[in-house]
């Protein structure tokens, strides 16, 4: 369907862009929302802000909301929680569906997956919560060798992620970890280039935007670096030979798919340097801000920050269950 024939069939839906929630990444969404809404609103569309809360059905309900572009990130946003919620409604969303949004989410269920489809990821080690702690820090050390690093299951935004190079102080952080999100798993440290790479369309309109390398300032690309301007430093495309560049966008996009995910998502790699790509995780709702990734990637190749947004849009009317509707 050419882009006139799209936006003729979204003429006059009435759409809520869904933004903030009860995630610790709320102000980022509140962030991404705001651009999105300017940028449907500017598209002339008509489009409302909606904040989720214990009345998002009767907000939903009571404004005769057509269509939902999910601006959420983190739990109960970016987890599956929303999705089906508004499959039960009957209501088109945007991004991905339940199960590749819940997979997305819990990084251990997506590096399981990951692992099943051949896809490089970092080897790891989920903390049993019914051992020792003594026991578990023992475990790791003899099955992953430092440096480490240590995350919360289910966050993003790299959220709870710390770095550990000292084995005295492997015990404690997890300790933080579990005390401040609940769980906790320890993975590899991968030695070289981390990137990002955005997916986005649909079916035959399927591809990969160029690789971002990321410089940030700090240690890594942390919470700060993300949402900070000037914290780090995008390189577009990443500096990477051309045989490693290609196998980094083939896995980028088996990751895409083996989560199943739609619409668009944003892939984070570290290539190493022996030149393999290890897929972190899979962000199935990735930011949308003005310093966010996935726009940059876009606007490289001619996609400007509306465009982006229309084919996203355009997506959630594009699934096999409603296409006919």
């Amino acid at each position: 369907m050419e882009r006139e024939e799209w936006r003729e069939k979204l003429q006059g839906r009435r759409i809520a862009v869904l933004m903030g929630g009860q995630s610790r990444e709320r102000e980022i969404s509140l962030r991404s929302g705001e651009r999105v809404l300017d940028s449907l609103k500017r598209q002339g569309f008509f489009a409302i802000p909606l904040d989720i809360d214990n009345n998002i059905v009767e907000n939903l309900k009571n404004h005769k909301i057509d269509i939902v572009f999910i601006a959420l990130h983190g739990r109960y946003g970016e987890d599956g929680t929303i999705q089906g919620l508004l499959e039960t409604m009957n209501i088109p969303y945007t991004g991905s569906g339940v199960l590749a949004s819940s997979l997305g989410m819990n990084k251990i269920a997506s590096k399981r997956i990951f692992k099943a489809c051949n896809i490089p990821t970092p080897s790891y080690y989920v903390i049993d919560l019914s051992n020792s702690l003594q026991k578990e820090c023992e475990n790791i050390l003899k099955e992953l060798s430092l440096p480490l690093i240590i995350k919360p299951i289910s966050e993003g935004s790299s959220l709870g992620v710390k770095i550990i190079r000292d084995e005295k102080k492997l015990k404690s952080a997890i300790e933080d970890t579990i005390h401040e999100f609940g769980d906790a798993f320890v993975e590899k440290y991968i030695n070289g280039k981390s990137v990002t790479v955005g997916i986005l369309g649909v079916d035959k309109n399927l591809r990969v935007l160029p690789i971002l390398e990321l410089q940030p300032r700090g240690e890594f690309y942390d919470y700060k670096a993300k949402y900070t301007k000037g914290e780090t430093r995008f390189i577009i495309p990443a500096r990477l030979e051309k045989e490693i560049y290609q196998k980094t966008e083939m896995v980028a996009l088996s990751a895409h798919k083996a989560l199943g995910c739609h619409g668009f998502s944003r892939v984070d790699i570290m290539v190493s340097n022996e030149g393999t790509p290890f897929v972190h995780d899979v962000n199935t709702i990735p930011g949308l801000t003005h310093l966010s990734d996935l726009p940059a990637e876009a606007e490289h190749i001619g996609i400007s920050y509306d465009e982006l947004i229309f084919e996203i849009l355009c997506s959630a009317i594009n699934k096999p269950e409603i296409r006919c509707k």
